[in-house]
């Protein structure tokens, strides 16, 4: 029997299907050897050499793998088709000594039966340039975390973290805050003609003066329009029409469907994230077990394979008809720098509609699947075309414009018109125009505006500008943007990204003693230079030697640099004894209200919203309400609500009663048919039981 070795145990028992009982599938949950954890675990005076030891959560896989190897006729590493999957397949390697050259290693990137049982016949040796990738890029962010995130915990306050991607993306989002906070609204006005042709009235818009583009930007340049129109005629000056063409979008890489699971199905990263995973590892389909529907879904190319393209046409003609089936493929052009390791994201087969697995799936794998499905059928089908009519209408020194456009062909939006909805831009039906036509003014519309602020990132307008700006890589978007929102670097308003306090403070401090860590542009470099090691054409430690000549110099400058103090949020809520607006702190146990007047006013406050309590009987002492509460222990006692300028206890519930004997307070205890009053004074045995009056309800 063959030992099978996969990452995810999602995908064991689709996997056990299509390979049968002649092989033993065993998961890993993930890495099984990393860097040591307390220490650097990077020899950097040795050519950075990294210092591996098996994680601690990992003793007994590992010891299930040596067992199942020494049996196994073979030992295949059918990890994830990516970086840290050859990583991962190169330690269990190392672990079980199967040897470099060995052809061990599996790679599919889809799970289906023929690509799977023909990936397990073709085995090859471990990529080491796909490994040194991954150790370059573990080995740099070991540098940068341990070396600078002691130094912000010094300098700034204790568990936080600093990180060679992390540090760059929450700039991006800091950056956008302090746009936002500095941004000055600019006035301007939208002038529209209503005109009239054979009594079809229509809209046109203002965008012209003398020929030139225009806006009005205050109240008297507008009036100064109308005022003018007014007297003047509008005539057709050009009437152009044409068809012109819709192109299909790509089909999904992990940014794009990323971004679309959250604007177009309301799903953030981390249900994303699971539910893409689940899709690829196989899912239960009622008669099938668990099946996986999508290819892998860490990918940055748009490109199809041949086999993909040929299901596509041969369902885009059975299902639409031969014309929606472009004549050649349809290819989409990648940006730079990509890896273009694995195909787009896509279906695995379109026979398994959507529609047809909607009971079967759960509600956020039924959205994602519809998303990917729909967007890699739309790929693949002809553009949309439109008969489009652009007019320009002279009112003498002013310009006047009217667009729209209607359908002739709906091309791939017959498959995505979900999404792509084409409205037409003029309101109402136009006349027939014709240039050097006279139009009659009906009315004049005028609009104040103001331009607007850039709006926040959400999470999935951060990965797209990651993306675009070369940050990261497929695997580590989602990642990234979760730690800012756990370090309390980031907090969400709605679906937007907020930088908290902490994290703008952290983000100044590491643009002063850090420019190349926090330089958009160095960090996308060096993802070009991992990318070029994983090609062969540079060795990782060249490139961690290159990156650590100048920042350990920052290190040093950054360990003398002066203390930072995060500043307090302020709240709503006023200081009851100076009347000031308290601010929110953080102690040993979390974060509280304090006065900012402190140390003339100590006063503080819990976080915590106040629970209206019940008065279970009065203070013996001063009269005020006794309230129930909760010792160390967990033991129930109660105390007067006068705390601390009365500090009366008890064990039992108070009353303000007397005892007829010595005078002390009595306590009481309801039973079920009495409530027995006690009194207080353990020498004296006053006991009086009090009958409960009956209720009819």
């Amino acid at each position: 029997m063959d030992l099978v070795i996969i990452e995810g145990p999602g995908k064991r028992d689709t996997l056990k299907k299509y390979l049968g009982n002649n092989y033993d599938v065993v998961a890993t949950k993930g890495h099984v050897r990393d860097l040591a954890e307390k220490t650097l675990a990077v020899d950097i005076s040795n050519n950075f050499e990294p210092k591996y030891e098996i994680m601690k959560d990992k003793n007994s896989i590992i010891a299930e793998l040596k067992e199942k190897a020494n049996k196994a006729d073979k030992v295949l590493l059918a990890t994830d088709p990516d970086r840290e999957g050859e990583a991962i397949s190169w330690h269990i390697e190392k672990i079980l000594g199967i040897g470099e050259d060995a052809k061990c290693r599996v790679e599919f990137n889809e799970i289906s039966k023929n690509v799977v049982q023909k990936a397990i016949l073709n085995p090859r040796a471990i990529n080491m340039n796909l490994v040194h990738a991954q150790q370059g890029r573990r080995v740099l962010d070991r540098l940068v975390g341990y070396k600078i995130s002691p130094i912000i915990c010094k300098k700034i306050k204790g568990n936080l973290s600093a990180g060679r991607v992390q540090s760059v993306a929450l700039k991006i989002v800091v950056d956008r805050e302090k746009e936002i906070k500095n941004f000055k609204p600019e006035e301007y006005w939208n002038v529209s003609a209503m005109l009239n042709k054979n009594a079809i009235t229509f809209k046109a818009n203002l965008d012209k003066k003398c020929n030139k583009k225009y806006q009005p930007t205050c109240h008297d340049e507008t009036e100064e329009v109308v005022s003018y129109i007014k007297q003047h005629d509008f005539v057709v000056d050009k009437v152009k029409r044409s068809v012109t063409k819709s192109a299909p979008p790509p089909p999904f890489i992990t940014s794009t469907l990323q971004q679309d699971a959250l604007n177009k199905a309301g799903m953030t990263l981390k249900r994303t994230t699971a539910s893409a995973q689940q899709l690829y590892e196989g899912v239960d389909i009622k008669g099938e077990g668990k099946v996986a529907l999508i290819t892998y879904i860490r990918t940055d190319s748009t490109r199809v394979s041949p086999e993909a393209q040929a299901m596509a046409k041969d369902y885009i003609i059975n299902n639409f008809g031969q014309e929606y089936a472009p004549k050649t493929y349809n290819t989409f052009k990648s940006k730079k720098n990509i890896q273009d390791a694995h195909e787009a994201i896509r279906p695995i087969s379109l026979q398994r509609r959507p529609e047809d697995l909607k009971g079967q799936l759960s509600t956020d794998n039924y959205k994602l699947y519809k998303l990917i499905y729909d967007r890699f059928l739309a790929s693949q089908m002809a553009e949309a075309t439109y008969d489009s009519l652009n007019v320009a209408i002279n009112c003498g020194d002013y310009g006047f414009s009217v667009k729209g456009k209607t359908m002739l062909f709906a091309g791939y939006t017959a498959a995505y018109k979900i999404y792509e909805e084409e409205k037409e831009d003029v309101e109402g039906k136009l006349p027939n125009l014709v240039e050097g036509d006279k139009l009659l003014l009906k009315d004049v519309k005028t609009e104040q505006k103001f331009t607007k602020p850039p709006t926040r990132y959400t999470e999935a307008s951060l990965v797209k500008a990651m993306e675009e700006k070369g940050i990261g890589r497929p695997a580590t978007y989602a990642p990234t943007i979760l730690v800012l929102l756990n370090r309390n670097y980031t907090n969400k308003d709605g679906k937007f990204l907020v930088p908290t306090e902490l994290g703008i403070t952290v983000t100044e401090f590491l643009e002063k003693y850090f420019k190349d860590i926090m330089n958009i542009s160095f960090t996308a470099e060096m993802e070009n230079k991992l990318d070029a090691v994983e090609e062969g054409e540079e060795s990782w430690q060249n490139v961690v030697a290159k990156f650590y000549d100048g920042f350990e110099d920052d290190v040093k400058r950054a360990m003398y640099g002066d203390k930072v103090k995060v500043a307090p949020v302020e709240s709503d809520v006023i200081c009851d004894k100076c009347g000031a607006k308290m601010v929110i702190r953080e102690g040993r146990f979390g974060k509280f209200l304090a006065c900012p007047n402190y140390p003339k006013c100590k006063n503080i406050k819990s976080l915590k919203p106040e629970v209206k309590k019940e008065s279970v009987g009065k203070c013996p002492i001063c009269g005020k309400d006794v309230f129930e509460r909760r010792s160390k222990t967990g033991k129930i006692f109660y105390g007067c609500s006068g705390y601390p300028d009365c500090s009366f206890i008890s064990w039992e519930i108070p009353t303000t009663k007397k005892c007829p004997k010595c005078g002390q307070y009595l306590t009481v205890k309801e039973m079920k048919k009495v409530n027995r009053y006690t009194c207080s004074n353990k020498d004296c045995d006053y006991v009086y039981n009090q009958e409960k009056k009956e209720t009819n309800e």
